[in-house]
């Protein structure tokens, strides 16, 4: 019976990778696309149905670099970094903070924070956009990056907060009391002690704002009014509008170019990605 067993399990370990291999070849067909669309000309693009173009040539990255309005794609990738990297830095910071204190930490009027905490997590974001808006233009800080950074440096991200904290909760609070008999203080229990153990979460809550951030047209579009400052997201739009009749090849080569940071980072952080989504700390 044991040895019937065998041939059944390698059997089936076959028919499942087989059936993810033809999963993922679907899902980033898209992407293959869009990388020999490249090379193709708008003709070929709309009439012809082949994957591959007659013909290669870098055209259309070469072309597609020279930006619009006088702005190089390299003006606008060191603006969508400019944004993103300080966004993410102080997005895991704060949350890590108002996290830990919701998670260890016992204080008046924990339990209506917390509800408002939830609360703002399931508000949408179209309708905090007015308000924001309000604010910022308040404060004197719009066309820049400042209303980012801000937003981030507050913990106005819930959904990290929310994640960090129930890593937190899953670290035995013996850990913390350990910690105390040596010496260290609540400051320190969380930088020696609990942050080392929530490393696959904060990289996870970063990998997420990255590509949030990094993608992220709509509140660009309504917080960035300068050209020089618009990051790739707007910059890919700007082409689109730029002319009457404009060669997608240069649209499609620099959509590959955008992407080939996200997926970069993601390949980097794979590890630590894959352990924040199926973990849940660990438990006392």
């Amino acid at each position: 019976m044991h040895a019937n067993s065998k041939p059944k399990q390698v059997v089936g370990r076959t028919v499942s990778y087989i059936v993810m291999i033809v999963i993922g070849v679907i899902m980033c067909y898209p992407l293959i696309w869009m990388f020999f669309a490249s090379f193709k000309t708008n003709e070929e693009i709309f009439t012809s149905i082949s994957l591959l173009p007659e013909s290669y040539s870098w055209e259309g990255f070469v072309e597609g670099w020279e930006g619009v309005g006088g702005n190089t794609y390299a003006t606008f990738f060191f603006n969508s970094f400019l944004l993103v990297i300080p966004t993410v830095i102080l997005t895991v910071v704060s949350s890590a903070l108002v996290a830990y204190g919701f998670a260890r930490f016992e204080f008046r009027g924990k339990k209506l924070c917390f509800v408002v905490l939830l609360s703002t997590l399931m508000l949408p974001s179209s309708i905090l956009i007015i308000p924001r808006y309000s604010i910022f233009r308040d404060l004197n800080v719009l066309d820049s990056y400042i209303p980012f950074y801000l937003l981030s440096a507050f913990a106005c991200y819930p959904f990290f907060t929310y994640m960090l904290m129930q890593f937190m909760r899953g670290l035995p609070r013996d850990l913390d009391e350990a910690a105390y008999i040596d010496g260290c203080g609540s400051f320190g229990t969380l930088m020696k002690i609990l942050l080392p153990l929530l490393k696959p979460a904060l990289f996870s809550a970063g990998l997420f704002q990255f590509l949030w951030t990094y993608n992220d047209y709509f509140n660009s579009l309504i917080y960035i009014s300068s050209f020089k400052q618009y990051t790739v997201s707007l910059a890919l739009r700007m082409t689109m509008d730029n002319e009457a009749t404009f060669a997608w090849k240069n649209i499609m080569a620099m959509s590959c170019v955008t992407v080939l940071p996200v997926m970069i980072l993601f390949f980097l952080c794979q590890k630590y990605f894959v352990e924040g989504i199926a973990t849940s700390g660990l438990k006392g």
